[in-house]
């Protein structure tokens, strides 16, 4: 089995409680058979509560009912049709995470609301980039977390990674500014920023921040040269008003999505592309380095509708 099947097979054992109950819904609403008005909003129930969102549920299920209105339709070719529907709304967004080589160190800034798996997520990124032949460094800026600190500590030696931390409570813009500064004089790669998990409501945290943006841009006026929002799945449309808390703060340039096993609310990934339109770099379905992979619009679809 390739690594590519193997994460395949984890992505849908990860999906199966959103595929599952979104396979209830829908063979409830296949009582009929018939694609008429009732059996389309049935399927709009069924889409909304696997969290795609009113709107993307709307509009899936009119892509469903075109052309094929009041006619009799199998529930296996709904199913292919859904999962077509939504891998079509989806690919869009589905773009690889790449890194300009030409802009040495490459700036990240990495933001998430507390218990995401950031830390996490930022340690399986160093690996991944420093497997594509990238010298890394990873700035420790969630200086709130003692815990933090030396769990990306432990992620630098597994990946190969420089980590550049000081004691808890340390200022971290300051701390950015020193990472970037020593980073470029070794010519490092790219350079991750973890930050403070912060809570979308706290001011005080997101004017932090932004100041941890614009310290970096002292050191390089291109910098950060990408901000990613590592999201949860389990959290389902809390995601929505968290990635405009997080807009408000720092221009995102895209998304990883963590925690994808074990929900039912997989399908938040349909209303984030249809509201934002941002970029999702990768997807987790599990706590291994291979868990992190890069978001397949296609496969996930297939994995959300039980169609593979």
């Amino acid at each position: 089995m390739t690594s590519d099947q193997g994460f395949f097979t984890r992505l849908k054992s990860g999906l199966a409680r959103t595929s599952s109950a979104l396979s209830d819904n829908l063979t409830g609403v296949f009582t009929r058979r018939r694609l008429d008005a009732e059996t389309i909003a049935g399927l709009e129930d069924a889409l909304i509560s696997a969290d795609v969102g009113a709107h993307a549920a709307h509009e899936l299920a009119a892509e469903i009912a075109k052309g094929r209105y009041d006619k009799e339709i199998p529930e296996a070719e709904l199913r292919a049709l859904l999962a077509g529907a939504i891998a079509a709304k989806l690919k869009p967004v589905a773009r690889p995470f790449i890194i300009d080589r030409g802009k040495k160190p490459y700036v990240v800034l990495v933001a998430g609301v507390n218990g995401t798996g950031k830390t996490t997520t930022i340690g399986k990124l160093a690996a991944r980039l420093g497997k594509d032949g990238l010298k890394v460094w990873i700035a420790a800026c969630d200086t709130f977390r003692a815990a933090a600190i030396e769990q990306l500590q432990i992620w630098g030696e597994r990946a190969g990674a420089h980590v550049v931390a000081r004691e808890p409570g340390a200022d971290a813009a300051g701390l950015a500014f020193d990472a970037l500064g020593e980073a470029g004089r070794v010519h490092a790669d790219v350079l991750l920023i973890d930050t403070a998990g912060r809570l979308q409501n706290k001011m005080g945290l997101m004017a932090e921040l932004e100041k941890i943006a614009r310290v970096v841009k002292k050191v390089d006026a291109s910098a950060p040269h990408a901000a990613i929002l590592v999201l949860d799945a389990t959290t389902g449309q809390n995601a929505l008003s968290q990635v405009e808390a997080f807009q408000s703060a720092i221009a995102l340039t895209g998304l990883i999505m963590t925690k994808l096993d074990g929900t039912a609310k997989g399908g938040i990934l349909v209303a984030l592309a249809q509201r934002f339109g941002l970029p999702i770099h990768f997807i987790g379905v599990g706590e291994d380095l291979n868990d992190l992979q890069q978001f397949d619009a296609d496969a996930f679809a297939k994995a959300l509708t039980g169609t593979a």
